[in-house]
């Protein structure tokens, strides 16, 4: 691992999560569609709202976004399994607000502001998904051929369950999905961290980028 990247602690808040305002978004108790479609295999603590939450897709309007259309047409991806804006952590470990969007071939990472494409991701590239054994918003897409993302957002089920499925559809491959307190991830092309997860006290838990 680098060591020119100092160690990082940063606190969860694994209270339920909240949405932008203007988000409708509402829990239906009798739905199981979540649970109709868990990669988690009953292993991973989860909160009750991730396990009972409706899947949407798209939570930033996809169509009204001219230019996120445009460069989707570019590339010959019409379909957009989800949209959402996320927590991205940068190679020095700051982090930045993105917009993340998944399609039925690629990953789009895209600037919130100006809708300017940052990095496009074939999923046939990408190897497995990492994330912790506890509850929280975590999760890393690990892609060998360069650089990994490590990511958080409260629809994590949701983005987890849509790449399990893209990937699926797309090339019949089963990817994986490792459940770890600990795990390593390539934050640039020749930086690799740790990420490790713990649990203190009121259920909050900590993660420690080294």
């Amino acid at each position: 691992m680098s060591r020119l990247n100092s160690n990082r602690r940063i606190q969860i808040d694994t209270s339920e999560p909240r949405y932008d305002e203007g988000d409708d978004q509402t829990v239906d108790d009798s739905s199981n569609a979540a649970e109709d479609l868990d990669p988690f295999m009953g292993v991973k603590v989860r909160r009750k709202a991730s396990r009972l939450r409706d899947f949407q897709g798209d939570y930033i309007d996809i169509q009204s976004r001219p230019h996120l259309m445009k460069i989707l047409e570019k590339q010959g991806d019409r379909k957009v399994l989800f949209a959402d804006k996320v927590i991205k952590f940068t190679g020095s470990g700051k982090m930045k607000r993105r917009i993340l969007l998944v399609t039925d071939f690629a990953i789009y990472i895209a600037d919130p502001e100006t809708d300017a494409l940052k990095r496009r991701i074939a999923l046939a590239a990408v190897e497995k998904l990492c994330l912790s054994e506890l509850s929280d918003n975590f999760f890393a897409i690990i892609i060998p051929t360069e650089y990994d993302l490590l990511m958080a957002s409260t629809r994590k089920t949701e983005i987890v369950t849509v790449l399990v499925d893209a990937t699926k559809s797309a090339s019949d491959y089963e990817l994986e999905v490792a459940l770890s307190n600990r795990f390593e991830y390539s934050a640039a092309a020749d930086v690799v961290k740790e990420v490790q997860f713990k649990e203190v006290e009121d259920f909050d838990v900590f993660l420690a980028l080294t």
